[in-house]
């Protein structure tokens, strides 16, 4: 494909993303009142340990148009995360036609799980928000209120959600770097002990909490998903290497010319184009 169709398909996909986050925005908007329930809750659920500790916090709204950005942004945030199978799939389905056909046959693995990883992130964030709440609340002294206003606590728990969603995505692009050929199996068993110390490293500084309970639950599934991931990589490896060796092409330096041989079925085109 010619550049300015790439740029036409990127922007179409972007259309289509646009659209997703429109509708999801529109119908999260008629369950305001459940969605803010529902985000409220892990406040809610501070408090209550605070309270037994003698800890009082009270959350407040300040500002005159508060309550109308915030109804926006939960309905936005909700959006982002129910149609996060849809704009994954997007964003994959952009790359898929500069893949091998044998690579194209991981779309519908990406497809699949890219929407529940990032799903399931959200959710151990919010299993663990109580707890990072707990801790930071608790350092106000017993003779003062502490007072949470709803505006900051949101982004609190957006940054939250996003941080936990996006890094449970990780180990899925590590398996896309494997497909891709830029990392190998064995060079990711070569450095696995600096990357399960970066893992932590990471999630000690991507966590806005700071406790490290929130910490150890970011950490743990991110090191757990990497070495599936990286024994996802050494399978693609073993297959690489007898595709190789069936081929012929075993020992043969990287800048060393290949024999080229095209079939109808490696062409692909672009569904604009079919369109058209």
């Amino acid at each position: 494909m010619a550049l300015a169709d790439h740029l036409r398909e990127l922007r179409a996909r972007l259309l289509r993303i646009a659209v997703m986050l429109v509708v999801g925005i529109t119908v999260a908007w008629f369950f305001y009142d459940f969605l803010f329930s529902l985000l409220l809750e892990p406040y809610e659920d501070a408090r209550e340990q605070l309270e037994a500790k003698g800890v009082n916090s009270t959350g407040v709204i300040t500002g005159v148009a508060t309550s109308l950005l915030l109804r926006l942004k939960i309905s936005a945030l909700a959006a982002v995360v129910v149609t996060s199978p849809f704009w994954l799939h997007e964003i994959w389905a952009f790359i898929v036609p500069g893949l091998h056909p044998h690579e194209r046959r991981w779309t519908r693995v990406f497809a699949l799980t890219a929407g529940p990883l990032f799903i399931a992130g959200v959710a151990t964030a919010y299993y663990v928000l109580p707890k990072g709440m707990e801790v930071l609340i608790g350092f106000t002294p017993g003779s003062l209120q502490s007072l949470v206003d709803f505006g900051d606590y949101f982004r609190f728990l957006t940054r939250m959600l996003l941080v936990f969603g996006v890094a449970f995505e990780i180990p899925l692009f590590v398996v896309m770097l494997s497909l891709a050929g830029v990392v190998s199996g064995k060079a990711l068993g070569a450095y696995r002990p600096w990357i399960v110390v970066g893992t932590f490293v990471f999630a000690a500084v991507a966590t806005p909490s700071t406790d490290p309970f929130s910490m150890l639950m970011l950490a743990l599934p991110m090191t757990l998903l990497f070495l599936v991931s990286e024994g996802i990589a050494r399978i693609i490896d073993r297959r690489r290497h007898k595709r190789a060796v069936e081929e012929g092409l075993e020992g043969l330096d990287d800048d060393a010319a290949s024999p080229l041989s095209y079939s109808r079925e490696d062409v692909t085109t672009s569904r604009l184009d079919e369109d058209d």
